[in-house]
């Protein structure tokens, strides 16, 4: 009786008879373990329904030396395989993480206990059913953290490049800014009337106001030599420094000429050195406005992405927004595999009545993989276009499209199952087009993939309301 008033504390058999506890108790054994025993392994058979009298057992990645906790269970709680329960082995590890006393039931009674217990049972597969869901949100929320684990690296990589490129070209100002008054002395000390500023004028802002010339290196090279020897033969000090800022912006010996013949010999020097000076300034601000706005556009994708400035709730949704936005975040990986990116999609698309943040999940899921599937030097096509039903439903149907190696046809039926993935241990959970099947049925929508060597097509049907 003592073991049945035990099992009776348990707060899920609250409803069960005694007869049945006692039957359960007549076949299972009771066992007691110290700390740190491991009841599984990870791999072996899972063999035993477990009622956990005192103590606490864990469950743990089963890695050497730095196990990652997963799941506690503590008193009272119920574990290990259950009725219908299609577990045969688990990847983790179960172990004591306390010494703990248990009730262990062998699979072997599971179908007599189903086909006579039914109030027992039914405790039995609340508890199994209360795991899947469980276990599907954490392993769905798990997957979102991957996904933006690895959207965060790369967007770390991308901000990290023109944040430090604007605290460069700024202590670069700032520095250069410093020269400033000695070159402003020179400037006042010019005897120029009104003609010959306007032509120091005109000559800095054309320059300024073109694209800057692409130069190869030889070019570049030759072109210094040539502006250096003209400034060393026409008196010019600090030549060779003065060349490289004056070739950057396209400046030539004959403007240089063209500036000799308005301004004369006695105003030569202080007027070049006023135009690289102004220059430099010049580059220098460009180079942090463009740092700028690369970082505005990465934190308008973010936004755009995430949704963080609006509600939650169902809306219009532009998806070439989401979709634009998902290719800045992914970039990083898009460049490092130097992938020729095609992006199709009309200006007059009609907007999707969806989640912005579930659609989004779509297209990361399904352009990383395309990313991933790409060899170096691969082609991604994304097309979006209005299309309607046979019944009149208005739909956009978008596809993805990549040239990678393709999907074997043998597990093509298989990519959307839950935990399916070909992926190497530690790269991928299998949840991603799981969860890219799942957000679609959401919007009423549907998604079919069509694969051979060369040709991977992903094609995703929403409906505009």
């Amino acid at each position: 009786m003592a073991l049945l008033d035990t099992l009776r504390q348990f707060p899920a058999f609250a409803s069960v008879p005694d007869d049945q506890l006692q039957w359960f108790i007549d076949r299972a054994e009771e066992v007691a373990f110290p700390a740190e025993h491991v009841l599984v392994q990870p791999g072996e058979p899972v063999d035993y329904l477990i009622l956990l009298l005192d103590g606490q057992i864990r469950v743990d990645t089963g890695a050497n030396g730095s196990s990652d906790e997963l799941v506690i269970y503590d008193k009272h709680a119920i574990l290990g395989v259950l009725p219908y329960s299609r577990m045969k082995t688990i990847p983790n590890r179960i172990i004591t993480d306390k010494p703990s006393q248990l009730v262990r039931l062998h699979r072997d009674h599971l179908r007599e206990l189903a086909q006579n217990q039914y109030e027992l049972t039914e405790v039995f597969v609340h508890e199994m059913t209360t795991r899947v869901r469980d276990f599907t949100k954490l392993t769905q929320q798990n997957e979102k953290m991957a996904s933006l684990g690895r959207l965060s690296a790369g967007l770390a990589h991308e901000l990290n490049n023109p944040v430090s490129a604007v605290v460069r070209s700024g202590d670069t100002l700032k520095t250069h800014l410093r020269a400033t008054p000695e070159a402003f002395k020179t400037v006042m000390n010019l005897n120029l009337n009104d003609e010959q500023v306007d032509t120091v004028g005109e000559a800095f802002f054309k320059r300024v106001d073109q694209e800057l010339p692409s130069l190869s290196l030889l070019e570049r090279s030759s072109r210094e030599d040539e502006l250096t020897d003209w400034l060393d033969d026409n008196g010019v000090d600090d030549s060779m420094d003065l060349a490289g800022p004056l070739v950057e912006f396209g400046f030539t010996v004959d403007d240089l000429d063209w500036i000799l013949e308005r301004v004369g010999d006695a105003n030569l020097a202080g007027i070049v050195n006023w135009l690289v000076n102004n220059l430099v300034t010049e580059k220098l601000v460009k180079e942090i406005s463009d740092a700028s706005k690369r970082i505005a556009t990465l934190i308008n994708s973010i936004k755009e992405y995430t949704h963080m400035d609006r509600g939650a709730g169902k809306e219009q949704v532009e998806l070439a927004n989401g979709i634009r936005s998902t290719l800045t975040l992914l970039d990083h990986k898009i460049r490092n595999k130097h992938i020729a990116v095609t992006l199709n999609i009309p200006d007059d698309l009609p907007a999707i009545c969806g989640w912005p943040g579930e659609l989004n999940q779509i297209w990361t899921n399904l352009i990383d993989n395309a990313i991933d599937a790409l060899p170096d030097g691969g082609t991604l096509e994304i097309t979006s276009e209005p299309d309607r039903q046979a019944n009149g439903l208005e739909f956009v149907l978008t596809k993805v499209i990549d040239n990678g190696s393709g999907i074997p046809a043998d597990i093509q039926d298989k990519i959307f199952e839950p935990f399916f993935t070909t992926k190497g241990i530690g790269k991928g959970t299998g949840l991603g087009l799981d969860i890219v099947c799942g957000i679609v049925k959401h919007h009423n929508g549907s998604i079919k993939v069509h694969s051979e060597p060369g040709h991977t097509e992903f094609s995703v049907c929403i409906p505009v309301d």
